[in-house]
Order: C-alpha cells, then sequence, then structure tokens
C-alpha cells in the first residue's frame, strides 16, 4: 500500500474509531457501510443479516469501480446488485487494498 493511501486509511480509522467509540478494522468499516445503505433504523442484527449487510457494502464498494450494479430493493428493503463485470484475478492483499480505496472513496463522497 502506497504512504499517501495508508495515511488516509489510518486518518479513516480514527474517525470512525473516535465517532463510534470502539476500535475499528475492515470487517467493523463494512458493516457500518451496510447499515448504511440499507436505510433501516438501527437495530440488532441476526447473524445471516450482518453477513447480508457486510455483502452490501462490498457490492456498494466494487460498484464504484463498475463490477456491480444496483438491482432494486426486495420486499424488506434490502438492496441488491447485479455483476457489471468480471473482477480481475487479484490476491487477497490486491482486494484488500481495493477495498480500502473504495472505502476512502465511498466516505469522501458521503
Amino acid at each position: 500500500m502506497d504512504l499517501v493511501l495508508d495515511a488516509r486509511w489510518r486518518l479513516l480509522m480514527k474517525r470512525m474509531e473516535d465517532r463510534f467509540g470502539m476500535p475499528m478494522d475492515m470487517d467493523a468499516l463494512l458493516f457500518l457501510i451496510g447499515v448504511q445503505e440499507l436505510g433501516q433504523p438501527a437495530r440488532n442484527f441476526a447473524k445471516d443479516e450482518k453477513i447480508g449487510l457486510m455483502h452490501i457494502a462490498v457490492s456498494t464498494l466494487l460498484a464504484l469501480y463498475g463490477y456491480y450494479a444496483p438491482a432494486g430493493r426486495d420486499e424488506d428493503g434490502w438492496p441488491h446488485f447485479q455483476r457489471a463485470k468480471e473482477l480481475p484475478p487479484m490476491s487477497s492483499d490486491e482486494q484488500e487494498q481495493l477495498l480500502k480505496e473504495a472505502a476512502l472513496l465511498y466516505f469522501e463522497s458521503h
């Protein structure tokens, strides 16, 4: 990860930790993005709902790069996405960097 991206990422994590009063990592950030994108009042989510929220977040972030596109909401109001184009082969480190860059873009635009 380049130094500028790393510094921006650490600043975002610090801001989120200060705002929510708890340690923050990628999973926690994805959960928060998923809740935001769901657009429903915060509540206690079941384990499968938490996983669904993280999928919403990943799809939302990858949509910023054109890999996914919104496909509407189901009867419970949960957003769904469809793949718009294939992701190129990436290592786990490259995947993490892509998500970090997308998360930074997401928070800069919201």
